[in-house]
C-alpha cells in the first residue's frame, strides 16, 4: 500500500508541476497539452513518467536537448514521499485520500507563493470545496469546522490590519485550514506557522540568503505547519498536555 501511494504521489506530483507553472499565468491546466518549454514539442506519456524520465534523459528534453530544472523531479519526489508516509500512518482510508489531496494543494500553494508571492484564489477555493466534501462524507462536527474557519480568518485578518505584513491569500488559506482541521487544528497551525517562520527567517538572515528588506512569503510556513499537524499534531498536543498537567 505504501508503494502504491508513493507511485500515485509521483504522478500527481507531475501534475502539480503543470499547476505551479500555469495557474499564476492564467493558463488552463487542461489545455493545451504539455510540451517542452524550449522547442515546443508536445510531450507524450513516455516523456511524462515522473522522476524516471528525468534520470533517463539526464535532465534534458529528448527532442531538443534543453535542460529541465531540478525542481520538477524534486516536487514529484516530495509529493510521492509525503503520500507514502500518509499510507504508513493512516493506512488506506478516506482520511488518507483526503490528506493526500490537502498535501498536494499545500505543495502547490507553497511553491507558487515562493516564486510569485501570491496564493491564487482558485487554490483556496479548491481547498474549501475539498473541506466541505470531507465534512459531509465523514460527518464531522460542522460547528467545530465553522468556528475554526472563523478563527483562522479573524486572527490573520487582525494581524494583517495591525502589521500590514500579511496578504489576502494567507488570510483565506487560514480560513480554509480552519474549516478543514477545526479549532484545535487552526490554533496549532497558527502557533507553529509563526514559530517556524521566525526560525527559518532568522536562519535566512544570518546566512545572508535574505536581507531585512526582502519580502519573505508566509504561505510556505502555514503549509509546513499544516503538514506538521497532519503527521504529528495529536502526538505534539498530547505531549504538551502531559507536561503541563
Amino acid at each position: 500500500m505504501t508503494i502504491i501511494f508513493l507511485i500515485y504521489g509521483l504522478f500527481i506530483g507531475s501534475f502539480l508541476n503543470v499547476c505551479i507553472y500555469r495557474i499564476p499565468s492564467g493558463i488552463s491546466i487542461a489545455y493545451p497539452p504539455s510540451s517542452c518549454g524550449s522547442c515546443g514539442h508536445r510531450l507524450n506519456y513516455i516523456d511524462m513518467i515522473p522522476v524516471v524520465n528525468y534520470i533517463k534523459n539526464k535532465g534534458k528534453c529528448r527532442y531538443c536537448g534543453s535542460p529541465y530544472s531540478m525542481k520538477y523531479p524534486l516536487i514529484e519526489l516530495l509529493n510521492g514521499v509525503l503520500y507514502a508516509f500518509i499510507a504508513l500512518k493512516y493506512g488506506f482510508t478516506l482520511t488518507s485520500i483526503w490528506y493526500c489531496l490537502i498535501i498536494s494543494l499545500l505543495i502547490t500553494i507553497s511553491i507558487i507563493d515562493l516564486k510569485h508571492k501570491i496564493i491564487p484564489d482558485s487554490l483556496n477555493i479548491v481547498g474549501g470545496i475539498t473541506g466541505i466534501i470531507f465534512i459531509i462524507l465523514e460527518k464531522t462536527i460542522l460547528t467545530d469546522s465553522l468556528i475554526g474557519a472563523g478563527i483562522g480568518l479573524g486572527l490573520f485578518l487582525l494581524i494583517a490590519l495591525i502589521t500590514n505584513a500579511m496578504g489576502g491569500g494567507d488570510i483565506k488559506l487560514m480560513a480554509v485550514l480552519g474549516l478543514i482541521f477545526g479549532v484545535k487544528g487552526v490554533l496549532f497551525i497558527t502557533l507553529f506557522s509563526f514559530v517556524t517562520g521566525a526560525v527559518i527567517s532568522l536562519v535566512l538572515l544570518i546566512t545572508k540568503v535574505k536581507s531585512r528588506k526582502d519580502e519573505i512569503p508566509f504561505g510556505p510556513f502555514i503549509s509546513l505547519s499544516a503538514l506538521m499537524y497532519i503527521y504529528f499534531g495529536n502526538e505534539i498536543i498530547n505531549w504538551y498536555l502531559n507536561i503541563i498537567m
